[in-house]
């Protein structure tokens, strides 16, 4: 059935329901949240590199995006859907530094510039827990000579752990136990104003369908990309975690604030977290 949109003037039923349209990124790590929307009477899924979708919800082409939550301070007039996210509580796998050095003693890090939010939470965590502020570059793909460390995401640490690097930190771990809480990277967010009527309901479903049929994901989509099966499984079933409660709420506002105090936002234009059909957090 499409999805039913109230209509503003009247608070009834709108006379014509529209399509709602979904954005997010292809990775493995974002399939449970989506599977099977692409199937859902009144629901346009999107697909795209994550640089471009900020841009397709600021611009309308888009209605919900999944998101770097980091984007949240730096994007005027977003709201944050917790009908879904991907977080973890503990060790991420696949948010990793590798380093030839001791992570103490790390002086340059190349940085994967997949995630936005990852980046900065290493600058959180080597600033908090070793003290350091090492010089962030981009990561140049190939083995080099003039960095330190990498920080790599996704894929790549599972099917292209660089060689030589002996010290390894999981940042997902590190942030567990600086603060105590869960750590999200990415979350449902809409443009303020807009109208998602039972779409937040609609993307539950697609996670709690995700979620039992991670299996099927893992054939379709890890396997083929290099990925053992038994880790792919356990990537997607015990470290990563796709619901968004207040706890995960709280850690998100506290990343906020730890990156102003670093430095990687304004301290002076943070705002309070807006929360679609709830209250300012």
């Amino acid at each position: 059935m499409p999805i039913s949109v109230p209509n503003p003037a009247t608070g009834g039923p709108a006379t014509a329901a529209r399509t709602l349209r979904v954005a997010s990124v292809s990775y493995l790590n974002a399939k449970p949240l989506i599977h099977g929307l692409d199937a859902v009477p009144g629901v346009e899924l999107a697909l795209d590199v994550p640089s471009r979708l900020a841009a397709g919800l600021v611009e309308g082409r888009s209605d919900v995006a999944l998101l770097p939550v980091i984007d949240y301070q730096r994007i005027p007039n977003l709201r944050l859907v917790t009908a879904g996210g991907i977080g973890c509580d503990g060790p991420t796998l696949t948010v990793r530094i590798f380093s030839g050095r001791p992570i103490a003693a790390i002086r340059t890090l190349a940085c994967d510039g997949d995630s936005s939010t990852s980046v900065a939470l290493a600058r959180i965590i080597l600033a908090e827990r070793y003290g350091i502020r090492p010089r962030f570059i981009e990561w140049p793909g190939v083995a080099a000579r003039h960095y330190d460390a990498t920080l790599l995401i996704g894929d790549k640490v599972v099917c292209q752990e660089p060689a030589g690097m002996d010290h390894q930190l999981d940042l997902g771990a590190a942030w567990k136990e600086l603060t105590g809480l869960p750590f999200v990277f990415a979350m449902w967010t809409a443009r303020a104003g807009v109208d998602l009527g039972d779409l937040p309901r609609r993307l539950e479903e697609a996670k709690e369908r995700g979620l039992e049929h991670a299996r099927e994901i893992v054939t379709r989509y890890a396997i083929p990309r290099g990925w053992p099966e038994g880790v792919a499984l356990q990537y997607l079933t015990v470290y990563l975690r796709y619901d968004v409660t207040p706890r995960h709420l709280e850690a998100v506002r506290l990343f906020h604030e730890l990156a102003a105090k670093h430095g990687v936002l304004e301290a002076a234009s943070l705002r309070d977290l807006d929360v679609y059909g709830g209250a300012t957090v």
